[in-house]
């Protein structure tokens, strides 16, 4: 009997440490709905046009098609062509919004967020909110750092049905700066108890940079992951370098398998910023790690 009764025990200890994957321990992410035709694997994969910020929007879009993504996220500033030289952002015409759209489409490409743009009142977002609903994007990349920024983005978020993804730079050197979205506890704060189109545009990059692990920082932030900015990075500190992914301490792997658990459905943003006039093939490298990683590498 006894050795019946330690048998349960035994069993009942092991279901404990690997829970069986029942509808409660399902973690439920944001969504972009993005189709399959635009994913490599299961994660839609492009770039963040910032890569190419020595280029233009169309050149942007023809280097991470050339590259191999399949989603891009486009920012504010950014020179439109090389035969126009308007600044593409919220203020734009439809004209130039759909010559944006005509050039993604000639190279089968899907824009899926617009940032990082600053929302720095209620006027203001609401113009980026109802540029973004013509753009045809799922979310917003932004820098919110306070509570009362998300008062007044929450409602908008809900009305135009777009997601708002915060964005990290890296820790403020001065000590005595207000910038607290540096530190995921604070983002989870300024999200949680609030819509769940409200998360964090996660740059891996400035985690690092900030000496904090990118895959500490998602499980914080666990289900409210909309976007990564990926990167690899060489080392733990402010003035780290961009590397080619798996060649850093960027945790590459494991922020992929990290994805995974939480049944991401987002976008990853390739943001490289190295080799600035040539870093096609750099940017290609990256696309192929992720690819590689999902057939087998990785797992």
């Amino acid at each position: 009997m006894l050795s019946v009764f330690i048998l349960f025990v035994f069993v009942a200890a092991c279901n404990d440490v690997e829970a069986p994957d029942t509808a409660e321990n399902v973690i439920e992410s944001p969504n972009m709905d993005i189709p399959d035709q635009y994913k490599i694997g299961e994660f839609a994969v492009g770039t963040q046009a910032y890569t190419f910020n020595r280029f233009t929007v169309f050149e942007a879009i023809e280097k991470t098609a050339a590259a191999g993504g399949r989603v891009i996220e486009l920012y504010p500033g950014q020179t439109l062509s090389p035969d126009n030289d308007i600044a593409f952002n919220h203020e734009v015409s439809d004209d130039i919004i759909d010559e944006v759209l005509e050039k993604l489409e000639q190279h089968d490409l899907k824009v899926v967020n617009f940032g990082v743009v600053g929302l720095p009142d209620e006027d203001v977002a609401r113009e980026v909110f109802e540029f973004a609903q013509k753009l045809g994007v799922p979310a917003i990349t932004s820098n919110p750092n306070t509570h009362e920024e998300m008062d007044f983005i929450e409602p908008l978020v809900q009305e135009f049905d777009i997601m708002m993804a915060i964005h990290n730079h890296p820790r403020p050197e001065d000590e005595d700066s207000d910038y607290r979205i540096w530190d995921p506890e604070h983002v989870l704060d300024l999200v949680a108890d609030r819509d769940a189109r409200l998360g964090a545009c996660a740059d891996t990059g400035h985690w690092i940079r900030s000496g904090i692990s990118p895959v500490d920082a998602l499980q914080t932030l666990e289900g409210r992951v909309i976007s990564l900015h990926l990167k690899d990075v060489d080392r733990f500190e402010r003035e780290g370098v961009d590397v080619i992914f798996g060649t850093g301490v960027g945790e590459v792997s494991g922020v992929l398998r990290e994805l995974q658990r939480q049944n991401f459905g987002g976008h990853i943003s390739i943001e490289y910023e190295s080799n600035w006039y040539e870093n096609v093939p750099d940017v290609a490298q990256n696309v192929g790690y992720i690819r590689g990683w999902q057939e087998g590498a990785g797992n």
